[in-house]
């Protein structure tokens, strides 16, 4: 499957709502959601740190995603942002199909 789940946090809407236009905007997304309001619990360079984050989920493609968690971490404020990339095992084809379109990505192989 070559559909793609960008995971990162950020500090709040503004600068996620940015890094997710300038994905979409750039073919680099079809989409992202942002759900504000997690709270996040962490150490940070030896101390527990807790804090209100945005959860940012784009979908993408294996083809476009390198460009597209380069495009997360350059427009990201944190010296060490949380950007993980996630496979996706199924779902709706026309939904995938759409991604594909979006993104430009013609390498579906079929599973």
């Amino acid at each position: 499957m070559d559909i793609r789940l960008i995971y990162a946090t950020f500090p709040d809407t503004d600068t996620a709502r940015a890094a997710a236009r300038k994905l979409v905007g750039e073919g680099l997304a079809a989409c992202v959601n942002m759900w504000p309001g997690m709270t996040s619990v962490y150490r940070w360079q030896g101390t527990l740190e807790e804090g209100q984050e945005v959860v940012f989920l784009a979908k993408t493609t294996r083809s476009r995603a390198r460009e597209a968690i380069e495009a997360v971490v350059q427009a990201h404020p944190y010296d060490e942002p949380a950007v993980m990339l996630l496979p996706v095992e199924g779902g709706s084809a026309s939904f995938l199909e759409w991604i594909r379109r979006e993104t430009g990505s013609e390498e579906f192989d079929g599973t």
